[in-house]
Order: structure tokens, then sequence, then C-alpha cells
């Protein structure tokens, strides 16, 4: 009985090792093809609508309870001062859902950057170790708090995100200095 079993499994397992062969095959030339799209993207620097944002260096914004920013795009102009206002409009306690925001550099890995914020809590999720990585920062905020802060950047694209512990993958958005 064991060997009538025995076959069909062997047939079995053979016939997923042939078809996971060839989906291999597909991904590494799907990858192939996206690496070579890449580098005509990225320097372009373009921001899906970005001209349908108004020029500003004065900025507002708000995160709130469900780990959301209010504005995820904002447009400044370049080499003047920026000022930037941020509330936690939520009202679950600052140690488990609060908010700030951090400016970082061009170029900046966000999951590595976000990882080692993380690891931060002492500092209120400001890794020392990526200071050099950071524009400029707000303190991290609980419900109803605010913070004022003010910077100048240089032209290009800039991410902003909150750096509390997993927020990062889903608050954060980009300022375009023109």
């Amino acid at each position: 009985m064991r060997k009538i079993f025995a076959i069909p499994a062997l047939a079995l397992a053979v016939s997923l090792a042939s078809c996971g062969g060839s989906e291999t095959k597909t991904t590494a030339a799907s990858s192939a093809d996206s690496t070579t799209q890449e580098p005509a993207s990225t320097t372009t620097e373009t921001v899906p609508g970005i001209e349908n944002v108004e020029l500003s260096n004065t900025l507002k914004i708000e995160g709130n309870d469900q780990m959301k920013y209010d504005k995820d795009l904002f447009r400044v102009k370049a080499g003047e001062p920026v000022e930037l206002t941020m509330k936690n409009v939520g009202t679950m306690p600052k140690e488990s859902m609060g908010h700030n925001v951090v400016i970082l550099k061009s170029g900046v890995d966000i999951p590595t950057f976000g990882g080692e914020a993380a690891a931060a809590a002492s500092s209120e999720y400001i890794p020392k170790s990526s200071l050099s990585s950071i524009v400029a920062h707000t303190k991290l905020l609980g419900p109803g708090e605010e913070e004022k802060i003010t910077f100048t950047l240089e032209k290009g694209v800039y991410t902003f995100l909150c750096s509390f512990p997993g927020h990062y993958g889903v608050m954060q958005g980009k300022i375009v200095a023109e």
C-alpha cells in the first residue's frame, strides 16, 4: 500500500519542482527588466502631483491615532527658511501613539533609518547614529501637543516621516524644494 502512495507523491514533487524553476526564470527576467528602467526614473526626480501643490514655506501637518498625516506633499522655496508646525490630533497616550516629523536628507535608506529609530526609545526615537541623515525634526508629541520648527532646504526632494516604531511605513511624505 505504501508503494502505491509513494509513486504519486514522487511524481507530484517532481512536477512542482519543475514548475518552480520556470517561475524563478520569469521572476529573474522581470527584476532584470525593472533594474534597467530604474536609473531613468531616479535621474529626473519627479514627484507626482507636485504641480497641484501650492508653494509655501509655512507648513502645517497633523498626525492622528490612525497613524496618518493629514498631508503628504509640500512644495517650498529652496534656500529660504521653512516653518513647519506639527500637531498630534490623536487621543491615545504618547507612549503608544506618539508622533513626530523627521525630515531626512536625500538618499537616506528609509527602512534602515526606521529600524535604527525604533531602537532609540531613550532619545524619543531620534537615533543618534543617524543624526547626519536628518535635516530637522520635531520632538515626540502626545495627544493635543504641537511644536513649530524652522529649517532651510537646498533644492531637492526630501522624505519626511514619523520615527515612532512602526509608523514610518505609513506616516511619510515628500517636501519638494525648488
